[in-house]
């Protein structure tokens, strides 16, 4: 597999999107990140600020559906080019917003620009890498959580130095533009097909096997898809404060949990790979992971300290970031084939509306006590282990069902 990557034409193509998802990653986190410089210059507080980054998901929420159905008229890299002139517009509206208001509005167009990115490079890797396109998507997750890797690294060398907070996002803009411009001239391989008839067909035999619920394990799922990304978005943006406010870490090493964070992640990324291609279903790591997150926080919120701070980025990482909710979604595709673009649809606009709706929450209880905002996502966090559990019931039952048919 990997010689057919490096022999591929369109792997410079494929390599400037997954840049891309590098600076996305950068820009999940950027507000959270400097959240005190942006507490100052908008004159609020972290409400205001937790409601800005609210922003980021109904951004995404708003054009989820109609970029996806335009991306496939008009082809992947119009999307994708839009994507990264809108994130470029955020990050420096952000630098010149006076306002909560002004800066919810860019905070929007970030939400946007994820989206559109979505639309186009999503389906362009699978048409990039036909035989691989599983590999090929899930390495965007590794691109995303290098990004937040390395991001707090930078900040931290800014505050360290006595620099403009601001660097970090021109630092952004300044790739995005470089890597636009190679886009425009990288080839893109033909994004309609005549195949889509014959895929109904053979997705329609094996539905005819398949009993599974919708109203059950589906929505079951689809909640999966809100619960997921509470759980690692609440930590995202609210684990450097909580460390620093209740167990006193100093603001430097804070930051940098978010590294450790994204370094979990990676490797989870690579490790969930390997047992889900050789040993174990994708379905057991939707319960086991919020299962292990729910242990990791219960932990934290009883002991706070720089040790459990650590450990529980990392974990935590490992476990909620590492790819929940894109198992998810493989299970969902795997008990109803025939509808993968539309549960794909309602799965994401789950998720966005826990990046829309947990920040606000999550904002208000960190200025009552930011300990409230980890029994937030302890309580998020079980109910995603109560419906990942009923998931697994019901896909024995419908597997044992399958066989029993054949």
């Amino acid at each position: 597999m990997q010689n057919t990557l490096t022999k591929n034409k369109y792997m410079p193509t494929a390599l400037s999107m997954y840049i891309n998802y590098f600076l996305h990653g950068m820009g999940c986190i950027i507000l959270a990140q400097n959240i005190d410089f942006l507490i100052e210059q908008l004159n609020t507080n972290k409400a205001g600020v937790a409601y800005v980054i609210s922003a980021l998901g109904l951004g995404r929420l708003i054009v989820l559906f109609v970029s996806g159905v335009l991306s496939d008229k008009y082809g992947r890299k119009p999307f994708i080019l839009l994507g990264m002139i809108t994130y470029v517009i955020f990050m420096g509206g952000i630098l010149i917003s006076t306002n909560v208001t002004m800066a919810f509005f860019f905070a929007l167009l970030a939400g946007m620009a994820n989206s559109f990115m979505d639309a186009g490079t999503y389906p362009a890797l699978t048409e990039c890498f036909p035989n691989a396109s599983g590999s090929a998507n899930v390495a965007i997750k590794a691109f995303i959580s290098a990004g937040q890797f390395l991001l707090p690294w930078i900040i931290s060398f800014l505050i360290s130095n006595n620099l403009y907070y601001g660097w970090s996002f021109i630092l952004c803009i300044i790739i995005f533009v470089i890597n636009g411009l190679f886009i425009l001239k990288l080839p893109f391989p033909a994004f309609k097909t005549d195949d889509s008839k014959k895929d109904s067909v053979s997705e329609e035999k094996v539905e005819n096997k398949v009993k599974a619920n919708f109203w059950i394990e589906g929505i079951c799922l689809i909640l999966i898809g809100f619960t997921a990304t509470a759980t690692f978005q609440i930590i995202a943006n609210w684990l450097p404060s909580f460390a620093r406010e209740v167990a006193g870490v100093e603001q430097t090493i804070s930051l940098k949990l978010i590294s450790i964070y994204s370094t979990g992640s990676i490797v989870s990324v690579f490790v969930t790979s390997i047992l889900v291609a050789k040993w174990i279903k994708q379905v057991r790591f939707t319960f086991v992971y919020p299962l292990i997150s729910l242990i990791m926080l219960i932990v934290l919120w009883i002991f706070p300290s720089t040790l459990t701070c650590v450990v529980a980025a990392f974990v935590i990482g490992f476990s909620a970031a590492g790819g929940v909710l894109q198992l998810a979604l493989t299970s969902m595709s795997e008990l109803f084939p025939t509808s993968k673009g539309k549960i794909t649809g309602i799965v994401f606009t789950a998720s966005s509306i826990s990046s829309t709706v947990v920040p606000g929450i999550t904002g208000i209880l960190a200025d009552i006590n930011l300990s409230h905002v980890i029994l937030f996502d302890i309580g998020v966090t079980a109910l995603g282990v109560i419906l990942a559990l009923i998931v697994n019931i019901r896909y024995n039952v419908v597997k044992k069902n399958e066989l029993k048919a054949s």
